[in-house]
């Protein structure tokens, strides 16, 4: 098993307990998320960790898939789907290198606090590119510590080694940018709500 799996499914049933580090700022993204929703509509979260995100927007649209690299939380996710009595969303253990979809099958993809942790975030994008449909969307929020933690690139290799953190890439908010640029993609809304906060970007596939 790899060992980013391994660390998640250690602490699944941790994190599904706790509370969101900021509420208002998770609220407003959930909101802005949903301005871009319709009811007929196949979304994609990959990294999506414990489904909350998943199932407060299932409501929204037709169906969510949603994938995630621990098999811990993903039993913890349909566990709360299945005690909320919500039936269009369908959760996997996969990554996204692994998932296997056909060109242009969402209409919405959401990739939340996982680009950093992944080995390589253009790949994905460029997956996540050719997943959406034509005008389709991507949502991301990532935390890009090359603008306010940037020692973390020479704490991150030693964390992972020991087991203390999965893996992490350090990289900066501009960097996102021009990755998601270079794929094509346009950015729609960009916002991050403070110093060592998430990036919150929609972009739009061309």
């Amino acid at each position: 098993m790899d060992r980013s799996a391994k660390f998640w499914d250690r602490i699944a049933e941790r994190y599904s307990k706790q509370p969101v580090a900021d509420e208002e700022s998770y609220q407003k993204k959930l909101q802005v998320t949903r301005q871009y929703f319709q009811s007929d509509m196949q979304v994609f979260e990959f990294g999506c960790g414990t489904g909350s995100t998943a199932i407060v927007h299932a409501p929204y649209v037709k169906h969510i898939q949603g994938i995630d690299i621990s098999a811990n939380m993903i039993q913890i996710a349909r566990g709360k789907a299945e005690a909320e009595n919500i039936n269009n969303i369908t959760f996997e253990c996969s990554t996204i290198d692994e998932f296997r979809v056909s060109d242009e099958t969402f209409d919405v993809v959401l990739g939340l606090s996982i680009l950093h942790l992944l080995q390589n975030k253009e790949e994905a994008i460029a997956k996540v590119y050719k997943m959406l449909k034509p005008n389709g969307i991507f949502v991301t929020s990532t935390a890009c510590l090359g603008d306010d933690m940037s020692f973390f690139k020479f704490i991150a290799p030693i964390g992972k080694f020991l087991g203390v953190f999965p893996l992490v890439k350090v990289f900066t908010e501009q960097e996102l940018v021009t990755s998601l640029t270079n794929a094509d993609f346009a950015i729609d809304y960009q916002w991050k709500p403070g110093k060592n906060k998430a990036v919150f970007i929609v972009a739009k596939k061309g």
